[in-house]
């Protein structure tokens, strides 16, 4: 039996589970095309001495595809079944918190990659 087969999800989750599907891999994937596009408009209109932050919002997108790819890796094992103290067995929910803080890490890091950048070209 296919493994997709062997999870009996109500419709309430089934539509949560499509919302979630819509909502957070369709946001990661426009931000990954914004990144990518910001950092083509820097490449081509701006100087050289820009390359390096048109370098970083490109890596940036990238790093924000593969968080979406690992999102999607985690958001597959959100419901499961677990056995309870009473022993008998029970639907679980698991959140997105490691995909989340994995996120603002990589946030964070392009953020204060690009402060340093921008400090640099004062100099």
């Amino acid at each position: 039996m296919h493994r997709a087969r062997s999870v009996i999800l109500t419709t309430q989750e089934l539509v949560e589970i499509r919302a979630a599907q819509r909502t957070f891999e369709g946001a990661y994937v426009r931000t990954a095309l914004s990144q990518f596009s910001f950092a083509l408009i820097i490449l081509k209109i701006f100087t050289s001495e820009f390359y390096p932050i048109g370098a970083l919002f490109a890596v940036y997108g990238a790093t924000i595809l593969l968080c979406s790819i690992y999102r999607r890796y985690q958001g597959n094992k959100q419901f499961f079944t677990a056995i309870d103290d009473d022993g008998e067995p029970r639907n679980k929910f698991r959140t997105s918190g490691n995909s989340v803080l994995l996120l603002t890490a990589l946030s964070i890091g392009a953020y204060v990659g690009l402060m340093v950048l921008t400090w640099q070209l004062e100099t």
